[in-house]
């Protein structure tokens, strides 16, 4: 009787330890990634005339972080943050010019399997772009000064430990702008850029 007592007790205190291991666990994650920033490059015919798709933004690698706060330990909300992205605009092959952009992306994930060593998950969210220094056509070109999209996304986390990660993630935004000319409207390109990324995260 008292074995069993015993057991019983000091299978309480257990879980009472990994309640409070658990309660102490930081909400608070971050990540740092190399991201592939490869664009649709879809875009109206030039004043309506002519072939679709003949402007084009350039592929790039670009420097990424992202803050996490973790409401459960499946619901995830993640801001995703770089810097002012320059980016080269070409017509038919030939360079016209460049524009700056910045889109900081919010996105709620749900992680399927948190405890586990691989933890897969899913996002969906908002993005806003900033477009910035835009130089186009020897300053006779210019474009929207923002655009608002959806945000999709999916990756993996592998866990090192408790607290290092590695993690591998997709990511698919919409970005788009009107094209002028003179104060004209000229064409309408969806950069709507796939971002794929590869980076090492901390849980605090």
């Amino acid at each position: 009787m008292k074995k069993a007592v015993c057991i019983s007790t000091l299978s309480a205190l257990a879980l009472v330890l990994a309640g409070n291991s658990m309660a102490q666990e930081s909400p608070w994650q971050i990540r740092l990634r190399a991201d592939y920033l490869k664009p649709a490059n879809k875009s109206d015919p030039i004043g309506g005339v002519g072939a679709s798709d003949r402007l084009q933004v350039n592929n790039k690698t670009i420097p990424e972080i992202d803050i996490s706060y973790f409401f459960t330990s499946n619901w995830v909300a993640e801001l995703v943050l770089t810097y002012p992205q320059k980016q080269n605009v070409s017509l038919d092959g030939k360079n016209i010019g460049s524009f700056k952009h910045l889109p900081p992306t919010l996105t709620l994930q749900y992680h399927f399997l948190p405890q586990a060593q691989f933890s897969p998950y899913l996002g969906a969210g908002v993005s806003y772009t900033r477009i910035s220094n835009v130089d186009l056509l020897n300053g006779a070109g210019s474009l929207d000064n923002s655009s608002w999209g959806l945000a999709l996304q999916a990756g993996l986390d592998y866990k090192l430990d408790k607290n290092w990660l590695l993690n591998l993630d997709v990511k698919k935004l919409q970005i788009r702008s009107d094209v002028y000319a003179g104060g004209e409207k000229i064409s309408r390109v969806q950069i709507d850029p796939w971002l794929i990324g590869m980076g090492v995260g901390y849980r605090f």
